[in-house]
C-alpha cells in the first residue's frame, strides 16, 4: 500500500513536471513569435523610412517629405480596396460638405468596377439625370482628364464645382459603336428622395432615389395618407446609390415584422452587428413589389436582398450593382482622415452582396411596350356603332378629347397613366404582378 502510495505520488510528479515543462514551452514559443512578429514590423517600417529617404533625396523633382508621406498614404489606402482612401484636407472637407446634402455637382454616383470608374446611378432630377447620363456608363475622360487609374474621390473632386460651370464627360455605353461626350452644366445638388404617385387608385408607387435621413419618415408618412385605398405597394430602387444604413434598416422594417433585416460582419468582434425587424415599426401587410437594376447599390440591396429572404415581396428588374462593404470614416488630424472598409453586409440568409448583388426573382430589362393605338379589332355587331366613332374620328372631335384628357393626366404628377407603364417595361411586369398578388390575396 505504501508502494503505491509512493508510486501514485511519483506519477502526479512527473505529470506536473511535464506540464509545467510544456505549457513553459508554449509560453516561450509564444513569446518567441511575438518578438519575431515585432522584429518583422520594426524591419517593414525600416524599409518604408529607409525609401522614403532615398525617394526624397535623388527624385528628379524637389519633394517634400510631407508630399511623399501623403502619396505613401494614399497609395496604401487605395490599394486595399476600391472604397477605402486618405483624404487630405480638401477632400474631408468635401465629404463633410457631401453629408450635409447640399453641394455643387452632377448628381451622379460612381464606383470602381472591372476597374473601370462606373457610373453607378444619376439621382433623379439633377444636371447628370437631365444630361441623359445612365446607370452603368464608364467614364473615360472628365474634361480631357483621362479616367485610368483615378481613385474614385479624385473624380468626384474634379466632378464638383461651381454652380453653372461646365463640365464635359467622355463615356462609353453598352451598344454604342464609339464613346459619347457629354456636357454638362454644374448645379446646385439638393435630394428629395422620396417621391409617391397612385395607379389605378389601389396601387401605390414609392420611389425612393437615395437613402438620406429622413427615407423611413417619408415612406412612412406616404403609406399612412393612403392606406385606406391602397392594395398593392411598388417600392421603385432603381439607380438608388444608396446612403445611410439605419434607414434601409428601418424601411424594411415597415415591410417585415420580425428576423434580421442585415447584419455586418468584420475583423473585429465590435464590427460585427445584427439589425433586426420589429412587429412595432411594421404598418402594412398589403403586396409588395420591389424594382431594382444595376444602378441598385448598397442601402438598396440591403432592402431588395432582405424582402426577398424574408419573402415578403417579389423583386423585379435587373441584377444589382453589388456594393456591400462597410465604411467608415476616421480622422487622423483635425483636418485629415481616413476612409476605411472594416465590415461587409449579408442579409437574413447568410448570403453576401459585395461583388455579387442580389438577383431579382423576375428579371426583366429595362425598355418600352410597343403598342397599336390604331388597330381594327370590332364584332361584327358593333360594325355600325364603330363606324360612326370612325367618322367623329376624321373630324377630330373624339381625338382632340382624347388628346386632352392625356394631357392633362400626363401633367398631374400623383399618378402614372397607362401611357407611362407601356414606357417603362420593368414597372409595367411589377404592375401586372402585384394586381396578381392582390387577386390572390383576397
Amino acid at each position: 500500500m505504501k508502494n503505491k502510495k509512493f508510486i501514485t505520488i511519483g506519477f502526479i510528479s512527473v505529470a506536473v513536471a511535464f506540464l509545467m515543462m510544456f505549457s513553459t514551452t508554449l509560453f516561450a514559443d509564444s513569446k518567441q513569435g511575438d518578438v519575431a512578429k515585432e522584429a518583422s514590423r520594426l524591419e517593414a517600417l525600416a524599409k518604408f523610412t529607409k525609401v522614403i529617404s532615398i525617394v526624397e533625396q535623388y527624385n528628379v523633382d524637389d519633394v517634400s517629405i510631407e508630399e511623399l508621406m501623403d502619396k505613401a498614404l494614399a497609395g496604401m489606402m487605395q490599394n486595399l480596396d476600391a472604397h477605402s482612401n486618405y483624404l487630405v484636407a480638401k477632400d474631408y472637407k468635401r465629404l463633410k460638405v457631401q453629408t450635409d446634402g447640399e453641394f455643387g455637382g452632377l448628381g451622379i454616383t460612381v464606383g470602381i468596377r472591372d476597374g473601370a470608374l462606373t457610373v453607378i446611378a444619376p439621382l433623379e432630377g439633377t444636371p447628370a439625370d437631365k444630361a441623359g447620363l445612365k446607370a452603368g456608363d464608364i467614364i473615360l475622360k472628365i474634361n480631357e482628364e483621362s479616367t485610368l487609374n483615378m481613385t474614385i474621390d479624385e473624380a468626384v473632386s474634379i466632378m464638383r464645382g461651381k454652380i453653372g460651370d461646365p463640365i464635359d464627360i467622355t463615356i462609353v455605353r453598352e451598344g454604342e459603336s464609339k464613346p459619347i461626350e457629354v456636357n454638362i452644366v454644374r448645379g446646385n445638388i439638393t435630394i428629395q428622395s422620396v417621391y409617391t404617385k397612385t395607379i389605378d387608385d389601389t396601387i401605390l408607387y414609392v420611389r425612393v432615389t437615395s437613402f438620406d435621413k429622413k427615407v423611413q419618415q417619408d415612406v412612412e408618412k406616404a403609406i399612412k395618407q393612403h392606406q385606406g385605398k391602397t392594395k398593392g405597394i411598388i417600392l421603385d430602387l432603381r439607380n438608388n446609390p444608396g446612403g445611410l444604413l439605419d434607414q434601409a434598416v428601418g424601411l424594411v422594417d415597415l415591410f417585415v415584422d420580425n428576423g434580421i433585416v442585415v447584419s455586418q460582419r468584420g475583423r473585429k468582434d465590435s464590427d460585427k452587428q445584427v439589425y433586426n425587424a420589429s412587429s412595432s415599426a411594421t404598418i402594412t401587410d398589403v403586396p409588395l413589389v420591389v424594382l431594382v437594376n444595376g444602378g441598385s447599390a448598397s442601402a438598396s440591396e440591403i432592402v431588395s436582398g432582405a424582402i426577398q429572404d424574408h419573402k415578403r415581396g417579389v423583386v423585379v428588374g435587373e441584377k444589382t450593382f453589388g456594393k456591400g462593404s462597410v465604411q467608415v470614416v476616421l480622422p487622423i488630424t483635425e483636418d485629415e482622415a481616413i476612409k476605411l472598409t472594416i465590415a461587409r453586409y449579408y442579409l437574413p440568409s447568410g448570403r453576401t452582396i459585395q461583388a455579387v448583388g442580389v438577383t431579382p426573382d423576375i428579371e426583366v430589362v429595362s425598355g418600352s411596350i410597343k403598342t397599336n393605338e390604331n388597330g381594327f379589332s370590332i364584332k361584327e355587331a358593333d360594325l355600325k356603332k364603330h363606324l360612326k366613332e370612325e367618322l367623329k374620328k376624321v373630324d377630330g372631335v373624339d381625338a382632340k378629347e382624347k388628346e386632352a384628357v392625356e394631357e392633362d393626366l400626363e401633367d398631374n404628377k400623383e399618378i402614372i397613366t397607362e401611357k407611362m407603364l407601356n414606357n417603362d417595361l420593368q414597372l409595367k411586369e411589377g404592375v401586372d404582378i402585384i394586381k396578381a398578388l392582390i387577386i390572390m390575396k383576397k
